[in-house]
């Protein structure tokens, strides 16, 4: 019966600060310490690796899901046989303890909430709902069920991070085998976080990403990168170095040379930051999550450097 009783998932309520906190498949993402901006976006993990498609998370105390599922039965559409389980697994003929109603207000019954873009495994939260004492851990048994690594890892997903467009000098158009400067702005790219939380079982966790590294990929083979491998690494919270005056003859830290024109076209430059990925929840939890990147491309005008005729 799991993974069909999904109804509204998602609510949100702004305080007098503007931060946005948003409820989405029972669990609270607070997202006022996210990326902004025209290019934010979501990160991709460098590895195999994929934020939970389905979880379980309380969903109903004992008078509401009596109110989902009698409605249910009562219309047969699931079968004399079926409806009959159902209600001797939640007790329902006994009027005091069906649906466990003995014990309002210690406990929820638990049930499966899905990624809205369903993503591959969506669907394999199916348990039906299931019981859990205030203050219990869910059971051993259960994939998925919310725990605060769970939610560091749902978190995870709501991480949005900002555009990658470096600066480049020379900035209109750079020459052919002129090195040209490449770098990211500090102040764009200090640590964003997510936290989620189920206020009704007082847990919670906070998944931050700190910038580590910029790759660049010129776009062509007949370039040369800084360093070599096209990986800047991060210092002193900036990537690169901005290109100042006098510097012409000097090497980037980060950057790249064009060894041919791009005549009339451009080539597509690709800046991917890839960003370290920690976490701390409830109870001293805590401990890092797969490396996360984000690129964008950018075009780049090479000329030729134009000889003068005397």
């Amino acid at each position: 019966m799991g993974g069909n009783t999904q109804g509204a998932q998602q609510s949100a309520q702004a305080d007098g600060k503007g931060n946005l906190s948003v409820t989405v498949g029972g669990v609270v993402f607070d997202r006022s310490k996210n990326g902004s901006g025209d290019g934010a976006g979501a990160l991709t993990s460098t590895t195999s690796w994929t934020p939970p498609p389905c979880w379980y998370a309380p969903k109903y105390t004992p008078e509401q899901l009596q109110k989902y599922l009698e409605p249910i039965w009562e219309a047969g559409s699931t079968g004399y046989e079926w409806d009959a389980e159902q209600r001797e697994k939640y007790n329902a003929n006994d009027e005091k303890k069906a649906f466990n109603k003995h014990k309002s207000g210690e406990g929820y019954w638990w049930d499966s909430y899905v990624n809205e873009s369903y993503p591959p495994g969506w669907d394999t939260c199916d348990d039906g709902p299931f019981w859990v004492d205030e203050g219990d851990a869910p059971p051993a048994d259960i994939e998925n069920a919310v725990t605060p690594e769970i939610l560091a890892e749902l978190a995870y997903s709501e991480i949005r991070v900002p555009g990658t467009e470096v600066t480049l000098a020379p900035a209109e158009a750079t020459k052919v085998n002129l090195p040209t400067w490449a770098w990211l702005d500090g102040a764009e790219f200090k640590p964003v976080s997510v936290t989620a939380s189920v206020p009704a079982i007082g847990i919670e966790a906070t998944a931050t990403a700190e910038p580590v590294s910029l790759k660049i990929e010129p776009g062509t083979a007949d370039a040369e990168l800084y360093p070599a491998s096209g990986v800047c690494e991060i210092n002193d919270g900036r990537i690169g170095e901005p290109y100042a005056k006098g510097k012409a003859d000097q090497t980037p830290p980060c950057g790249v040379k064009y060894l041919r024109s791009s005549g009339d076209d451009t080539f597509p430059l690709q800046a991917t930051v890839t960003w370290k990925i920690a976490w701390t929840g409830t109870g001293g939890a805590g401990g890092d999550l797969p490396d996360g990147e984000f690129g964008a491309t950018q075009d780049v005008v090479v000329q030729e450097i134009q000889a003068i005729n005397r």
